[in-house]
């Protein structure tokens, strides 16, 4: 087992986030954490990569304790994360907002550059281009390529899909399961449960820090509790067709971020324009 989360309890000071979480994550899965905002989906990511603090239980990572284990050194053993928001540095340009990502290896990153150019070609176009001034998908695009420059066994992702338009939901799925064909594991924080579940082999349902389902994902797509909690539906309810799996044999990385959306259907979104909070 790639990693192993065994019992673990976190808190924000008084208040318990993760109640005795257990999970598993095999090598070459896509495993992903569904549940309602404050499930404590974001803090068990956080507490694997060594952003927060164990009050008990551990944490084991490619058979090696890592409970107590500094963050940068989790990040070195091959724990790589893309966090919730991005995280992009606004005034770095795209290559030295990638090369941040493996500021703690040592020799040359020139293959791993090549390889996140080669997955995000938006990125090499614009290597040269403050992270600021980029739109919320190419910013997510950045963050999960940074991450991957720290060559990681497991990639932690927080949200990746947040605030983008319904194209680019689609693309970031795809490229999700095209990093895991290449063979990283990914470990899967998503509010769009009917994708998550979609792409993972397997999922956890989280409600107030603690896990109260576990199984194959393709078991809990047809879970009526689980379609009436998180799909937007009951048991008769069909998945919408835009919810269908991405396609994987040829993610399209290189979709315009300024692309109108549909106007039979208009979405509010923010890739028309850089994120304002960047």
């Amino acid at each position: 087992m790639l990693l192993e989360i065994n019992d673990i309890h976190v808190h924000y000071g008084k208040i318990a986030a993760l109640k005795g979480i257990s999970a598993e994550v095999d090598e070459g899965e896509i495993v992903t954490l569904i549940g309602a905002n404050g499930a404590g989906k974001t803090t068990t990511l956080k507490t694997v990569s060594g952003l927060r603090p164990l009050s008990s239980g551990s944490i084991r990572f490619a058979g090696q304790d890592i409970s107590r284990m500094p963050g940068h050194k989790r990040v070195l053993a091959g724990i790589g994360q893309s966090p919730e928001g991005r995280g992009v540095f606004p005034g770095m340009t795209v290559e030295e907002n990638l090369l941040m990502g493996a500021y703690a290896r040592r020799g040359d990153v020139s293959k791993e550059l090549a390889e996140v150019y080669e997955l995000f070609p938006r990125l090499a176009e614009r290597k040269t281009q403050a992270g600021g001034t980029m739109s919320g998908g190419e910013q997510q695009m950045l963050a999960i390529g940074r991450a991957l420059m720290a060559n990681p066994k497991v990639l932690l992702l927080d949200e990746p899909s947040m605030g983008l338009a319904p194209k680019l939901v689609q693309q970031i799925f795809s490229i999700i399961v095209e990093i895991n064909r290449r063979g990283t594991t990914v470990l899967l924080v998503e509010q769009n449960a009917s994708q998550a579940l979609q792409i993972a082999h397997r999922a956890y349902v989280l409600e107030t820090g603690r896990i109260v389902k576990s199984a194959p994902a393709a078991e809990l797509l047809d879970d009526p509790q689980v379609r009436a909690a998180y799909l937007g539906g009951g048991a008769d309810a069909p998945v919408e067709a835009s919810d269908e799996a991405p396609s994987v044999a040829a993610p399209d990385t290189t979709v315009a971020d300024t692309a109108a959306p549909d106007t039979a259907a208009p979405v509010t979104v923010e890739e028309d324009t850089p994120d304002s909070d960047a």
